[in-house]
């Protein structure tokens, strides 16, 4: 129990028991009562967030970057994407033209392993859903 201004304790249980004479919180309720008083559930007042349709792709974009050559930039989209050479190097002018390309599309968690792979070969790569 915790003594508070020395006219109101507060039990283990959570109820608020007057020291006696006077007491605003003096209710008749020992401190072993087991009394418990609990506060109302806050309102729901709505959602604050977006709400995000489940089937929405989410893409991987590969940004031009002054480090790597072109034909680097191919092969790792043959390999890590399983891309045919003429798509890739496709790809691979969008980038180096436009300042960059939509390589993968599909759901958020093979996104986010194709970016990691894409990062670790030392490429500029960020997810983003698709629009």
């Amino acid at each position: 129990m915790a003594d508070v201004g020395g006219s109101v304790r507060i039990s283990a249980v959570g109820s608020a028991v007057g020291s006696g004479v006077g007491s605003d919180l003096d209710m008749g309720i020992g401190a072993d009562s087991g009394a418990v008083m609990t506060a109302p559930a806050p309102e729901k007042t709505g959602s604050t967030g977006a709400v995000v349709a489940p089937d929405v792709p989410w893409v991987t974009i590969v940004w031009n970057d002054p480090v790597n050559l072109m034909s680097y930039v191919t092969l790792v989209f043959q390999k890590l994407l399983g891309h045919p050479r003429p798509k890739a190097e496709a790809l691979m002018l969008d980038v180096h033209h436009k300042g960059r390309a939509t390589v993968s599309s599909g759901p958020r968690e093979k996104m986010e392993a194709d970016v990691a792979k894409l990062q670790a070969a030392g490429l500029w790569a960020t997810m983003a859903r698709d629009s």
